[in-house]
């Protein structure tokens, strides 16, 4: 009787430790694509979402909040946030630069009252998960030969019109 019960409460450790792992990976968000956003802004709407991407732009700060916009490689979301929390970002995506990727964490609106009708997000919490960099334009060799030889035709073309007016 006493091996019974114990292979009971094993079993039933068993069953409380799988809950509650499965339980705890269930109720954290899970991160959301700008399409997903867009497509099903009705259903997330007044929502508590998870957004990550690459900040672009400019940081515009607003009295005590900013504006930021984060590429998620396809799209890309305003996001209204205090502007305590962008003090850490050191890179913002542009021509010359890899912005910091980031994943906001707040209120999804489709048509914010507070900002004219945009589509926003009011985030409450931005965690940098890869540092931005400076990146190096490679000069496109092909592109440079092109223009070159489209030159030396066009500089041909002249001298030929130059000689048959003659």
């Amino acid at each position: 009787m006493k091996k019974l019960f114990n292979l009971k409460s094993v079993v039933l450790n068993v069953i409380l430790l799988c809950t509650l792992h499965f339980t705890q990976y269930s109720a954290s968000a899970q991160p959301i694509s700008s399409d997903e956003l867009i497509n099903n802004a009705k259903l997330f709407d007044g929502k508590s979402v998870v957004y990550i991407g690459e900040v672009v732009g400019d940081i515009m700060i607003r009295g005590e909040y900013a504006w930021i916009n984060l590429l998620d490689g396809k799209n890309a979301i305003g996001i209204w946030i205090g502007k305590d929390l962008v003090k850490d970002i050191a890179y913002t995506g542009s021509y010359k630069f890899k912005g910091d990727l980031v994943e906001a964490s707040g209120v999804f609106h489709r048509a914010c009252l507070q900002h004219g009708g945009d589509l926003d997000l009011h985030a409450q919490s931005l965690t940098k998960r890869i540092a931005g960099r400076p990146t190096q334009e490679i000069p496109n060799v092909r592109k440079g030969n092109i223009v070159i030889l489209l030159l030396g035709v066009l500089v041909l073309i002249w001298i030929l019109t130059l000689l048959k007016h003659r």
